[in-house]
């Protein structure tokens, strides 16, 4: 009996460090989904939103699923655990497969369905476990708590490895294999302790063990093939390819065309970018009265300050960038330095790696020029970014006879978010005139001038540094929009169309953008 007891507490304790390894697999499945659906489908609330309800959903129904198991617990424990490895492990490297090569949605619909089964199989595994606990000898009220407990604190931990340590080192391929054979070698461990009542014993070792390699050969050759796989999402062939802490960095050049993306998001291409970056800095410089001491929000690639040095007058730039990755690759990658002329050596720029809207908070400096060159509002990190608290900071920190301009996506477009962007300005007081320019790579771009005291100084402005597209003439042509795309435009009933503020608290422009982008 006393050999008995202690064979009992032995599987019993490796039913509990089961629970726990298991239940840290799949909260980081949860959560990886979430974040592959954010950086190929975008809008994260949403994504995440979406498969942490359908994994839940999942759970709900494999633990309804698993009343029906009454017999070979562990053998039915162990091949769950063979299922999610292998069906977790691959999921993130055929999401990818399939947004390169299948119908758009078709995406969306396989990640919902990989999120569910995992989900699913997940649900399977704690009832199951709490009911070989109980068999062993431990009380159902016991074996429920401490199975629940392990489930629980290993959630915790699942959720900390990925955001700290699996997503910023591994990538989301290789994380995915890494995770899924972690399950597998549960499984494994598992069979060990429970193999002297396991019928065909080796049919399930040989089987893990299969399961196991393939796995452990994916965490190698999967993100070279996923990597292939992402070379179809654009047009051009990929020559750098980072995933930060932020974000995904992707640059890609072919005959000459140099274009940065940053989460699969169009920053700029080499062919015409100057049109974009000159019409972003040059009225607002020449507007000031004093343009000494400048803001730059973004523009970690150095274009905006290769625009900014053209002016003897300005004596000191603050840069605010979060990504560090993007000033290095900035620093140091060949064809950009071709494109910035190596203007992060200027001794005038300070370069700040923090949140935009955490700089302005903190702040207590005032500039002569503000240039916003923020990526578009397509998530929640990036929407506050847009709302009239953070505009009413910038307004603040703005001097008397300063300018600022603003980069603020299509108007042709995105019509509406445009629009709104400019209310959104306008409600802080500012005053704002509008304009838009042909940039072929992207279309037609909408940028939103603003001072605290209108000067009418876009009227009558020269030139005085030499520029590739921008002139006197040029400039009042992009302060005409045609009727299409003016701010009179009307809702899907003909009625004038009623702007609201974006506000931190109402982000109306989330659903907004991606609903004018759907087809683009």
């Amino acid at each position: 009996m006393k050999t008995i007891n202690e064979l009992g507490i032995k599987q019993s304790k490796t039913i509990y460090w089961a629970s726990g390894i298991v239940s840290i697999c799949g909260i980081i499945f949860e959560v990886l989904f979430g974040a592959a659906g954010s950086y190929i489908l975008g809008d994260g609330v949403k994504q995440y939103t979406l498969t942490i309800s359908l994994f839940l959903t999942g759970m709900g129904i494999g633990a309804s699923i698993s009343e029906r198991v009454t017999r070979n617990l562990i053998p039915s424990f162990i091949w769950i655990e063979y299922a999610i490895g292998v069906i977790g492990g691959f999921s993130t490297f055929l999401f990818f497969g399939v947004t390169a090569f299948l119908p758009a949605g078709t995406d969306a619909i396989f990640l919902y369905t990989i999120t569910l089964i995992v989900g699913g199989l997940t649900g399977l595994e704690l009832p199951i476990l709490i009911r070989k606990a109980n068999d062993i000898g431990v009380t159902l009220r016991k074996s429920t708590a401490r199975v629940l407990f392990s489930d629980y604190a290993g959630g915790l931990i699942g959720g900390l490895l990925f955001v700290f340590f699996l997503r910023p080192e591994f990538g989301l391929v290789k994380s995915a294999f890494l995770v899924g054979l972690i399950n597998v070698a549960v499984a494994l461990w598992v069979l060990f302790y429970f193999r002297k009542e396991i019928k065909r014993f080796r049919l399930h070792l040989a089987a893990g063990i299969g399961f196991f390699l393939v796995l452990f050969s994916g965490i190698f050759w999967g993100e070279e093939m996923a990597f292939s796989f992402e070379q179809k999402l654009y047009r051009d062939p990929i020559i750098y390819h980072e995933q930060t802490d932020y974000q995904q960095i992707i640059l890609t050049k072919e005959r000459g065309d140099v274009r940065l993306f940053l989460d699969g998001q169009l920053q700029m291409s080499s062919t015409d970018e100057y049109r974009y970056h000159e019409t972003l800095v040059h009225p607002a410089i020449e507007a000031a009265d004093t343009p000494e001491n400048v803001l730059v929000l973004g523009g970690g690639d150095g274009l905006v300050l290769r625009e900014l040095w053209k002016y003897d007058e300005v004596q000191s730039v603050d840069l605010v960038d979060l990504d560090p990755a993007v000033v290095d690759l900035a620093e140091t990658n060949y064809d950009l330095l071709q494109l910035n002329e190596d203007s992060f050596e200027d001794p005038r720029v300070t370069v700040h790696h923090e949140d935009a809207f955490s700089y302005m908070e903190q702040t207590e400096e005032f500039y002569d020029v503000i240039i916003v060159d923020l990526p578009d509002p397509n998530n929640e990190s990036l929407n506050k970014l847009y709302t009239i608290q953070f505009y009413q900071l910038l307004r603040n920190s703005l001097v008397p006879g300063g300018a600022m301009m603003i980069q603020a996506t299509s108007p042709t477009f995105a019509t509406e978010v445009y629009w709104t962007i400019d209310h959104t300005v306008r409600e802080t007081g500012l005053h704002v005139e509008n304009l838009h320019v042909d940039v072929p790579s992207f279309g037609d771009w909408g940028f939103i001038y603003a001072e605290r005291e209108e000067s009418g100084a876009l009227d009558e402005m020269e030139f005085n540094v030499e520029t590739r597209f921008l002139n006197a003439d040029t400039l009042q042509s992009l302060r005409t929009f045609g009727k299409d795309i003016d701010r009179d435009i009307t809702d899907d009933k003909g009625n004038p169309f009623e702007y609201q503020p974006n506000t931190l608290i109402d982000p109306i422009l989330l659903e907004m953008y991606d609903k004018a982008w759907i087809n683009y």
